[in-house]
């Protein structure tokens, strides 16, 4: 037994770790040359190159691989954790029901909608009026795409509305709460420069923003909503990436 588990490449982390780096490589091997990706076992057994192109190619490809890991590996690491709490957020979808969420949801959104009524002027209730339908809608779309299933559709769809629904409330209460203002809405308005400065510079579209929108209060929620999307676009392909080297059972 110790020695098969020996010739696996051992347990526990280091093994699970050889392990995915030796999915990932045969996978990009696979992509050029025949046989590469567990076929160790077989009658023809692994590829290997016999003339001095066909050499020069092979390991030419192999180091490439080797260094599109150092990327890679970070990533589906990333999508490991990311899948795991996907899970337990899908196990309460599956429990409550598409319905049962989405009341909950009404229900949250509603009672900060009343309390910006109450503290807020009506202008700025209506744009937190809108973020919390847009909150809602999120939620219900996240669960439903979710019971919808499909690798796809989890990433183009699912993600992307369960960010927005994610991303909101923090927002919306900062916005109703002072006391949240500081963990809030001035980290989001500093990320919101460096973006500018750093990601948005392209094309001046930094300076388009800044002269024609004020970041100031229903702007926090609508900025969030905008950052969510690409954003559940990364995680979701980063756990589609998981699944392709370690699917879930």
């Amino acid at each position: 037994m110790s020695t098969r588990t020996q010739r696996g490449g051992g347990g526990g982390i280091v093994g699970a770790i050889r392990a995915d780096l030796t999915q990932l490589h045969g996978a990009w091997m696979d992509l050029v040359f025949p046989r590469q990706r567990g076929r160790g076992h077989s009658v023809m057994g692994k590829w290997q190159p016999e003339t001095l192109p066909q050499k020069s190619a092979y390991y030419t490809w192999s180091v490439l691989g080797t260094i599109g890991l150092l990327v890679m590996y970070p990533l589906t690491v990333l999508g490991f954790a990311t899948r795991y709490y996907a899970t337990k957020l899908d196990s309460t979808r599956t429990r409550l029901g598409i319905v049962g969420v989405t009341g909950i949801a009404l229900l949250v959104w509603g009672t900060l909608t009343v309390v910006a009524h109450l503290q807020l002027p009506m202008d700025e209730t209506v744009a937190i009026a809108a973020a919390s339908a847009v909150a809602t809608v999120s939620t219900a779309l996240a669960a439903g795409f979710s019971k919808a299933g499909g690798r796809f559709v989890s990433v183009l769809f699912a993600y992307p509305f369960a960010m927005t629904a994610l991303f909101l409330p923090p927002v919306v209460a900062a916005l109703v709460t002072p006391s949240l203002e500081g963990v809030i809405l001035e980290p989001s308005y500093e990320f919101a420069a460096w973006a500018l400065d750093n990601v948005l510079h392209v094309g001046g579209l930094n300076e388009f923003l800044r002269s024609n929108y004020e970041l100031e209060g229903a702007a926090y929620a609508a900025m969030w909503v905008g950052i969510s999307f690409p954003l559940g676009w990364f995680f979701g392909s980063v756990v589609a990436l998981a699944n392709l080297v370690r699917p879930s059972e």
